[in-house]
């Protein structure tokens, strides 16, 4: 017995020294994400219950009026509105055109690495930059998308000052700045399919549409929904391309929620209000994606 417990004891020491030595290498990652997630976002639950001054000092505790303004105010519900506007003209149209490049470009063909190069390079261009060439383009006199328009015999656009059109154009825009990361990731997914299922596929007599419909969807339907879920959270937090482009404008017709954020928090110093508008748009988020998980996950289909 005295043996039995010694080995026992030697045991359980063994294992709690490597639980020590496994909880030393996670004590960078678990500090940096103490400080700069968790305690970010206690900081934001906490002021958003308060009223702050310009200096985000806290002025006063209001406990949940911030929420209540929020929720009886038309302007949250609108700035929603238009960022399910953006997320619709965005999102779909990024994936269905790089699947379509992808698949143009997945044979063997030369120069297709060409076109490959040609159809990830958005990837390395930042927002920043991405957005200042795309001003130029949509700019009403001496940009290149109303020269064009103009050999079709139309009149100019305005492509960012019009409300009918601003947030086209910005979606324009971004479907082309994100088409690089997705293209790869769908090309990628191609690149998996083994060769074998399209000679049988052939040999049995089905057509190249037959076939990618009915049988490389299918095996790209997880590649497909990875996508589709950072696709939508990316479209959330789109803000750098709006603040360039239109600031919200024109009349509002661009500003989503994160813009909004941006502007009650560091334009008017209402850090109460700012922090409630990014705690419910984090609800938000969590439960679009909780919804995908559960409902759209059903209709993937993993090797």
């Amino acid at each position: 017995m005295p043996l039995f417990s010694q080995a026992g004891f030697t045991s359980g020491r063994r294992r709690w020294k490597e639980g020590l030595l496994g909880y030393l290498f996670l004590a960078p990652s678990l500090a940096v994400f103490i400080m700069f997630l968790f305690y970010p976002m206690l900081r934001s639950v906490y002021l958003s219950m308060t009223l702050t001054d310009p200096r985000g000092r806290i002025a006063a505790f209001v406990g949940l009026e911030n929420y209540i303004d929020l929720f009886s105010s038309g302007q949250f519900f609108t700035n929603l509105r238009v960022t399910m506007l953006f997320i619709l003209f965005t999102v779909p149209t990024t994936i269905v055109w790089c699947l379509l490049l992808a698949a143009l470009s997945h044979n063997k063909l030369r120069g297709m690495k060409i076109f490959q190069f040609i159809f990830s390079l958005p990837i390395v261009i930042s927002v920043s930059t991405g957005s200042i060439i795309w001003l130029l383009l949509f700019h009403p006199t001496a940009g290149m998308l109303n020269y064009f328009i103009g050999f079709l015999g139309l009149g100019p656009v305005s492509w960012l000052a019009d409300p009918s059109s601003a947030l086209l154009s910005i979606s324009m825009m971004t479907v082309w700045m994100n088409m690089g990361f997705v293209y790869i990731v769908l090309l990628s997914g191609l690149q998996g399919v083994p060769d074998e299922l399209y000679e049988s596929a052939k040999i049995d007599g089905s057509g190249p549409f037959r076939t990618f419909v009915q049988i490389v969807l299918p095996l790209l339907s997880p590649t497909i929904f990875f996508v589709l879920i950072v696709s939508v959270i990316s479209a959330f937090q789109a803000f750098g391309q709006i603040h360039i482009l239109t600031k919200g404008g024109p009349m509002n017709t661009t500003n989503v929620v994160v813009y909004s954020i941006y502007q009650d928090a560091f334009v008017n110093f209402r850090f109460g209000i700012g922090s409630a508008q990014a705690l419910v748009l984090f609800v938000i988020i969590l439960a679009l994606t909780v919804f995908q998980f559960k409902v759209l996950e059903k209709k993937v289909h993993y090797q």
